[in-house]
């Protein structure tokens, strides 16, 4: 692994729930090794993080300061950070032709159901954001908790895709 942060991707369709979620909580527990972004394939218009995501992160007292939603062709351009990984965090997202990302990075598909799909009643909704973001944690915290050799360009897909079962 470089001295620079892990540049990490996660990748959503609208970038309103999963992915906002990924990335903050990765930005939290990354603590400098990692760097977390989040961005959409198809954001809609006026695309923002959905409220209920923003509100369990702070809740578990993770930073929402900046998060917003955006779409992934931020992210393939000459002057966008260089990533080392990029997630899918979503069915649709993972299924769709993604653009060529500059440096190639390594891929894995981490996927969660949608915690803002259906008609639930509020609190039922603002429990599966809960969960979706504690499963999330757990397996960000084992991607953290990897030592720097299973992170070298070699080895970094093959160890996230190994998360992936987790």
């Amino acid at each position: 692994m470089t001295s620079r942060p892990l540049n990490v991707l996660f990748l959503c369709t609208h970038n309103s729930a999963r992915s906002i979620l990924a990335e903050a909580l990765l930005n939290d527990l990354g603590r400098g090794r990692f760097r977390a972004y989040s961005a959409g394939s198809s954001p809609r218009p006026n695309q923002q993080p959905h409220p209920l995501a923003l509100a369990v992160l702070r809740e578990a007292g993770i930073a929402t300061d900046g998060l917003r939603s955006k779409s992934w062709d931020e992210f393939a351009g000459p002057d966008a950070p260089e990533m080392d990984l990029i997630i899918t965090v979503c069915d649709n997202a993972a299924g769709e032709v993604c653009p060529v990302w500059p440096g190639h990075p390594a891929t894995a598909h981490w996927g969660y159901a949608d915690p803002s799909a259906g008609d639930e009643p509020g609190e039922v909704k603002h429990e599966a954001f809960r969960r979706t973001m504690q499963l999330m944690k757990r397996r960000l915290e084992m991607l953290t908790q990897l030592p720097p050799e299973k992170l070298a360009r070699a080895l970094l897909q093959d160890s996230a895709r190994a998360l992936a079962g987790s």
